[in-house]
């Protein structure tokens, strides 16, 4: 899979200078995703992971995120994915040729059959996480795959002493290429399915202890 190695890079945004994590394809890879822009299924070119700062309100993400890409001179489709937590030291996982790099933000954990809350979800606490597969999967297996991941990091969290499934606010990219003989399952008992969990619990995992060992 031709993948330009992940690169921190930066942006002047409201007279400060912000990080952004940037993943490069050398050719369009088939990617799953929750993001604000680029998300659902499809084939995409990049995915950036965009520190914002603590007061982000915008309600125009997706136009954010598209004029962001042009700015750092990607072209083509990809997906883009907000956090206010820091991006600059990713938590990273791996499996069997699975690359994970997960962001933690855990401001506001919560169980995701919570009760509504009058107030409206925010940035601070959100657990973005990006996956790389070396083989291909078909969509309803990629659909599965991110099912996979989700478990994988309400496992991390819960194992960490978390009582949370995650953050109102979480995504998910998943990215494997687009072309050749395609695997049929996602799921954590299929061979990329249970190393993709494995990949990301580790990564989400070390991310909660090292939010624990900072003291926030």
């Amino acid at each position: 899979m031709d993948v330009v190695a992940m690169q921190v890079r930066s942006r002047r945004e409201g007279g400060r200078e912000l990080p952004v994590l940037v993943w490069r394809f050398g050719a369009s890879l088939r990617v799953v995703a929750s993001a604000p822009h680029g998300g659902g299924l499809g084939p995409r070119r990049w995915i950036v992971n965009a520190q914002v700062p603590l007061s982000y309100g915008r309600r125009d993400p997706d136009h954010h995120l598209t004029k962001l890409g042009i700015s750092l001179g990607l072209a083509g489709r990809g997906v883009g994915m907000l956090t206010a937590a820091d991006v600059r030291r990713p938590c990273s996982g791996a499996d069997g040729g699975v690359e994970v790099a997960a962001t933690l933000g855990l401001g506001h954990p919560t169980w995701a059959a919570a009760p509504p809350e009058a107030r409206p979800a925010s940035l601070v606490g959100t657990i973005n996480v990006v996956v790389l597969l070396p083989e291909k999967l078909s969509d309803a297996a990629l659909v599965n795959a991110v099912a996979t991941a989700t478990e994988a990091k309400a496992q991390a969290l819960w194992d960490c002493g978390i009582g949370a499934t995650g953050t109102a606010t979480d995504a998910v990219c998943i990215a494997c290429p687009d072309d050749g003989p395609s695997h049929a399952f996602g799921g954590p008992r299929s061979v990329w399915g249970s190393r993709l969990a494995r990949a990301v619990h580790g990564a989400v995992a070390d991310g909660c202890r090292a939010i624990a060992g900072a003291g926030g």
